[in-house]
């Protein structure tokens, strides 16, 4: 699969990239400064013995079969009004979490209820996806570990899902259907609590497991 990780210099992208490189996937990492993306896809390869590729937003997406959506709230609404129509027709994955500082230990729903559906309707001509809300990213970059975590996937549109499922359990986590689209206002909300659970426990990379389930996208 061609993934294409906008703002994929960041802690998120950095994880997903190499996981899924590993995996075999084809991977491109992006930012607004190409030659940043470009240097960091170069270390990342040499460390971790992969293959990453990296440029600008912009030119990572025409050859890209999967987007990933990996910015900060703060930026969510300036890329996707920047790149809404050149995400159409692509599966548009996107992890981004509302939180507020300094209080990102609690719960903040923004003005269109989550960002998984303000994103939708600045692009409109995506098959969103929203996942990946509760896999912290010191997780994700642990390559050689096991996250242990289970992920939970919402999105209209079920081919997506299909697409999208075994793209999770590639990066070594159970993956699970949630639902519609409407549903990320709970996994979004969720991640404030995991994150307030880090500070009053003093743990980190506190995530969720479902229970009762035989596995996850095989089920």
């Amino acid at each position: 699969m061609r993934i294409a990780i906008i703002g994929g210099t960041g802690k998120e992208g950095k994880g997903l990239a190499l996981r899924w490189a590993r995996a075999g996937h084809s991977v491109v990492i992006g930012s607004r400064d190409a030659g940043r993306a470009q240097q960091r896809a170069l270390e990342l390869s040499q460390e971790y013995r992969v293959v990453l590729q990296g440029s600008s937003n912009d030119a990572i997406l025409p050859a890209a079969e999967v987007v990933v959506l990996a910015v900060p709230y703060t930026a969510h609404r300036e890329t996707l009004s920047r790149f809404g129509e050149s995400l159409a027709g692509k599966i548009l994955i996107d992890i981004t979490v509302p939180l507020v500082p300094p209080t990102i230990g609690e719960v903040r729903l923004p003005p269109g209820t989550s960002a998984a559906l303000e994103g939708r309707a600045l692009a409109p001509k995506a098959r969103y996806v929203a996942t990946l809300h509760h896999v912290s990213s010191a997780h994700l970059s642990a390559v050689e570990r096991d996250i242990g975590g289970d992920v939970l996937l919402c999105s209209d549109d079920e081919e997506a899902k299909d697409v999208v499922l075994p793209l999770l359990e590639d990066l070594g986590v159970r993956a699970f259907d949630a639902g519609p689209l409407c549903n990320a206002i709970a996994l979004e909300s969720l991640t404030p609590v995991l994150i307030y659970l880090n500070e009053r426990y003093q743990c980190g990379g506190t995530g969720v497991r479902i229970t009762g389930l035989p596995s996850g996208n095989a089920a």
